[in-house]
């Protein structure tokens, strides 16, 4: 992937997180705004905002993390990128009864 394209990509990205202090901070809007990467949170006391995002982390933790823990950066970076490919092509949606992107490649 070349920088261009890494800048277009950042550029459409939109990092979900609660009112944790370090979504809060400063720092952490000034680096969201050096990637051009726009930061959605949610609002005190509304868990609904970001309810896609928060389910999408709680099953990634169940389904992946928990159950082997890597040790260095490597290691979860593949397994993250692995399990994301499951989730969008192999893993059936029980609302649907198939992955995500069978159903949205055959619109």
């Amino acid at each position: 992937m070349t920088a261009k394209e890494k800048k277009k990509a950042a550029a459409e990205l939109h990092f979900y997180s609660d009112q944790g202090f370090q979504y809060i901070s400063q720092a952490y809007f000034d680096l969201t705004k050096q990637y051009g990467i726009t930061p959605s949170m949610s609002r005190r006391g509304n868990l609904y905002d970001n309810a896609i995002a928060e389910n999408f982390f709680s099953i990634l933790k169940t389904e992946c993390i928990y159950r082997h823990k890597p040790a260095v950066f490597s290691e979860a970076n593949d397994r993250f990128n692995r399990y994301i490919h499951f989730c969008n092509h192999e893993r059936i949606q029980s609302k649907t009864g198939v992955a995500p992107l069978t159903l949205r490649y055959a619109c």
